[in-house]
């Protein structure tokens, strides 16, 4: 199956009864201290409170339309994110779940897995250990396994996001977009096609796509810092590096002091409480690490909200 606009347009026709068309929030110049306006799409709004439930929806809805759901349910492997949405997903659709997570998921995230019904399995240091432990129980369930971004149906599911943002927000010219295993800005990168500049954010501690770029194939890398629950892919999906290949302009890294800062000001300036890999991408604007072309309209995607509130309101 092909990753393109029109996979994305069925899904979005698909997945459009279970997810919400999030909003959209136009600053103008000065809002967040920067000397241009920028265009915030919330989808820390999202059912799950991330843009993980229109992947998720959507590749169960698929296999169900198919006649490929079996009797076990659905498992995955999760840092908590994609976890939390295919628990929602199942739940929704009157499903079995089991989510695996790596011991270092923050509670915040693991509570919201089982407030949806998913058994929870904690174990391994990170989310490469939960996969192969989810897939050694697949083996044994028969479970349908749904990948947090390596599955055409799943980067289909999140172009939805894209295809919203530019309907929205038409006159827009690039777009920041956080990374980890590239499920996000490979979906997004294959409804935008050249037709909006797509600049990945990671941080420095998970550079995965920066590196995969760099060496022309997916490599493995380090997982770090205070964004790796979120975006600590040890290696970017198989599936997205060639659109991102064709399709990322711009591959850019920030601290996780820059990551903080940008929950700060999200609350400081709009009283939004975002991880901290829902603000990485909002990260590299307001540090410098990516500075925009003169002339240009940029969109943010703040994609995650699953965090303690008071790490980020004081």
């Amino acid at each position: 199956m092909s990753i393109d606009r029109s996979s994305i347009a069925a899904a979005a026709a698909r997945i459009a009864p279970y997810v919400r068309h999030t909003p959209i929030f136009r600053l103008v110049a000065g809002d967040l201290g920067l000397r241009f306006p920028v265009t915030l799409k919330l989808e820390l709004l999202q059912h799950a409170g991330s843009f993980k439930p229109r992947g998720a929806f959507n590749r169960i809805l698929r296999a169900r339309e198919a006649g490929e759901l079996p009797a076990a349910g659905v498992i995955a492997a999760s840092g908590g994110n994609h976890g939390a949405a295919v628990a929602c997903a199942a739940q929704a659709l009157g499903l079995k779940a089991e989510i695996f997570v790596p011991q270092h998921t923050p509670e915040s995230k693991r509570k919201r897995i089982e407030g949806y019904g998913a058994r929870l399995v904690r174990g391994g240091e990170a989310y490469v250990d939960a996969l192969a432990a989810s897939r050694a129980r697949q083996a044994e369930t028969g479970a349908m396994e749904v990948h947090a971004f390596d599955h055409p149906d799943v980067l289909s599911g999140q172009g939805t996001t894209a295809m919203e943002f530019e309907a929205d927000a038409p006159d827009l010219t690039h777009i920041l977009i956080a990374t980890g295993g590239g499920g996000l800005i490979g979906g997004m990168a294959a409804w935008l096609a050249g037709r909006v500049s797509v600049v990945s954010v990671e941080p420095e501690g998970c550079p995965g796509l920066h590196n995969a770029l760099a060496a022309g194939r997916p490599v493995e890398s380090p997982v770090g810092g205070i964004a790796a629950d979120a975006l600590g892919a040890k290696q970017v999906g198989a599936l997205m590096f060639p659109i991102a290949q064709a399709n990322v302009s711009a591959a850019v890294l920030v601290t996780d002091a820059a990551i903080v800062a940008a929950q700060k000001i999200l609350w400081d300036r709009m009283r939004l409480v975002a991880e901290p890999g829902g603000a990485t991408a909002l990260a590299a604007l307001l540090s410098g690490a990516w500075v925009p072309p003169e002339g240009a309209r940029v969109g943010v995607l703040v994609c995650g909200s699953n965090t303690d509130p008071a790490l980020v309101v004081s």
